[in-house]
């Protein structure tokens, strides 16, 4: 099990500049763009300040929220960038022969690197989106104080809403996770046998399948078979009706209802059925890298 840990924990060592170092850079460049528009009269604090006293909560709630969608969107396709290019790395960089010595199986090192897509890098970006969260309340609570409205009590109220919006980013971040796991594994097995090409060649895949039904079961064209609409029915993560509601409405945004929300939403056996699919493209990809490293 430690061995197993250490493999993770290389994987989040080899990539952090996408998971880690990058994402903070963003926030520092916005963070610090946002300082200087302040101090050089680009932004006007005590307006700033008004626009904030009007609606506070929701400000900061969607704000907040679309921080949080933002950082979903860079998770999820540097995930897919990580399996093109984390599940072909020994490969690439000639440190097979030296894995291979090692007693630790192939599927054990493919499946450390498809636990890390799902654990450590994820968990890495989501600890920097609620860091950019503090931050953007940080701001807004500073112009309040400028234009002069601000008080001790809006403190309380703000760290309401994180802790709120903080559960709902964790809910959308996890379910995704789980939900598109089936086509993060795809493109990691794929990596292993044709590198950094995995991603366009998983994204033709599709395509050809829904030609091939076309062209053997009839259909008015590629796209109107039952393969495409299974997948554009896959791809898309389950609605929220929450959210669409409380976006006409005047309440005040209650994660643990949108997240309950999010889970009802989900077809579970989808879910389950990706999971094990996962699983065996993984263990057919480390079999492919066995036997060719073998031979």
């Amino acid at each position: 099990m430690r061995a197993f840990a250490a493999l993770v924990h290389r994987e989040f060592i080899e990539h952090r500049g996408a998971f880690l170092v990058g994402p903070l850079i963003l926030v520092a460049v916005l963070f610090g763009a946002t300082i200087l528009a302040f101090t050089v009269g680009r932004v006007d604090a005590r307006f700033s300040g008004q626009v904030f006293t009007v609606a506070p909560l929701r400000v900061y709630e969607v704000g907040f929220l679309a921080f949080g969608a933002g950082w979903s969107l860079y998770l999820i396709s540097t995930l897919f960038f990580y399996s093109a290019d984390g599940f072909a790395a020994d490969k690439r960089n000639n440190a097979m022969l030296f894995w291979k010595s090692m007693p630790q199986s192939d599927f054990k090192v493919l499946l450390s690197k498809f636990v890390a897509a799902l654990t450590i890098l994820p968990g890495v970006v989501y600890a920097v989106a609620l860091l950019s969260g503090i931050l953007l309340f940080g701001v807004a609570f500073a112009t309040t104080l400028i234009n002069g409205t601000g008080s001790v009590g809006f403190l309380g109220q703000i760290a309401i809403i994180y802790g709120q919006v903080a559960l709902a980013i964790l809910a959308v971040v996890a379910c995704g996770l789980l939900w598109y796991m089936p086509f993060i594994a795809l493109v990691g097995a794929l990596a292993t046998l044709v590198g950094r090409w995995a991603i366009p060649i998983a994204a033709l895949l599709p395509a050809l399948l829904s030609t091939l039904e076309w062209v053997t079961l009839g259909g008015f064209h590629p796209f109107a078979t039952h393969v495409w609409g299974f997948l554009e029915q896959r791809l898309a993560l389950p609605d929220t009706p929450y959210a669409e509601a409380w976006l006409v409405s005047a309440e005040p945004f209650s994660g643990w209802a949108f997240t309950l929300d999010l889970i009802a939403g989900i077809d579970w056996m989808q879910v389950v059925l990706g999971g094990v699919f996962a699983l065996v493209v993984i263990f057919a990809a480390s079999e492919y890298r066995r036997r060719g490293n073998d031979n």
